[in-house]
C-alpha cells in the first residue's frame, strides 16, 4: 500500500510508541486519527506534530473497550477523512495481576482494552476498508504471546489473542484487506525500572541494547506497505526471545 494520501487510525497514539507510530505514518503522507482515552493534552500535541508533515490530524477521545465510543470515533474519522485505510491496534494495558486472585479488575480492564478493543475497532473499520477496495490492519503484541510472564496473566492472554485475531482477520478479509501483527521487544523504559533492571533487559537481548520507538514504528510502516504479506507476525526484539541461549544450550 502506498501510504501517501491514506488515512490511518492509531489507537493509544497520544504518547509513547503509539505517538511515534502516528508520526511515522504522517511523515509517509497519511492523515492520522489519534485515539486516546485520558491523555488529551498529549493527543493535541501529537496532532500538532502530525500536521507539521502537511497532513490532517484528528484527536479523538474513546475508551476502545466501549463499543459505543468506538462507533462514535469511527464515525468522526469517516466524517473528516471519508474513511480509514490503515488501522493500527496499539492501545494496551500493562498491569500486574497475581493469580489466583479475588480482584478481577485488572483482568476485566485488560481484556476490555486489548481483546475487545482490537475486535471492536477492526470490526467497525473493516467494512470501510472493504468499501474502499483496500486496507491494512497492524496489531501490536509482545513476547508474552509466546511465553508466560509471572504476575501478568491478563496481559499475556490478551497479547496472545492479538495473534489469533490477526490470523482470523487476514482469513476473513482477504484479498481486499491485509492483517498482520508486530511483536515488540523492549523499546521504552518503564517508570519502575531501576538502572540495574534496565541494563539486565539490554544484556538479555542478542544485540545488547533496548530498541527505539522509531524501530518499532518502522516495522508497522513496513507491514502497511508490504502488499504480499498477510496473516503473519514480525518480531522486533533485538533477539530478546532467544537471548538466554547465548550463554548455554539445554
Amino acid at each position: 500500500m502506498d501510504i501517501a494520501g491514506k488515512t490511518a487510525l492509531v489507537t493509544g497514539s497520544a504518547k509513547r510508541v503509539g505517538r511515534v507510530i502516528a508520526l511515522t505514518l504522517a511523515e509517509a503522507g497519511a492523515n492520522v486519527v489519534i485515539n486516546y482515552n485520558t491523555s488529551a493534552d498529549e493527543a493535541n500535541a501529537t496532532a500538532t506534530e502530525v500536521e507539521a508533515f502537511g497532513v490532517g490530524a484528528l484527536p479523538v477521545a474513546a475508551d476502545i473497550g466501549d463499543l459505543d465510543q468506538v462507533s462514535a470515533m469511527v464515525d468522526a474519522a469517516k466524517a473528516k477523512f471519508g474513511g480509514v485505510d490503515i488501522l493500527v491496534n496499539n492501545a494496551s494495558a500493562f498491569l500486574h495481576d497475581p493469580f489466583p486472585t479475588d480482584d478481577l479488575s485488572v483482568w476485566n480492564s485488560t481484556i476490555s482494552t486489548v481483546v475487545n478493543g482490537t475486535f471492536y475497532c477492526s470490526n467497525l473499520i473493516a467494512p470501510l476498508m472493504l468499501e474502499r477496495g483496500e486496507g491494512a490492519i497492524v496489531s501490536v503484541s509482545d513476547l508474552s504471546a509466546f511465553e508466560a510472564w509471572p504476575g501478568f496473566m491478563a496481559h499475556s492472554v490478551a497479547k496472545s489473542s492479538i495473534l489469533a485475531m490477526t490470523r482470523q482477520f487476514a482469513l476473513e478479509l482477504a484479498p481486499t484487506v491485509r492483517a498482520n501483527a508486530v511483536v515488540f521487544g523492549p523499546a521504552l523504559r518503564p517508570h519502575d525500572y531501576d538502572d540495574a533492571r534496565y541494563q539486565r533487559v539490554a544484556d538479555n537481548t542478542l544485540l545488547g541494547r533496548w530498541g527505539t520507538p522509531e524501530e518499532m514504528a518502522g516495522s508497522v510502516k513496513f507491514l502497511v506497505e508490504a502488499d504480499y504479506i498477510t496473516g503473519e507476525y514480525l518480531v522486533i526484539d533485538g533477539g530478546q526471545r532467544f537471548g538466554h541461549r547465548a550463554q548455554e544450550a539445554g
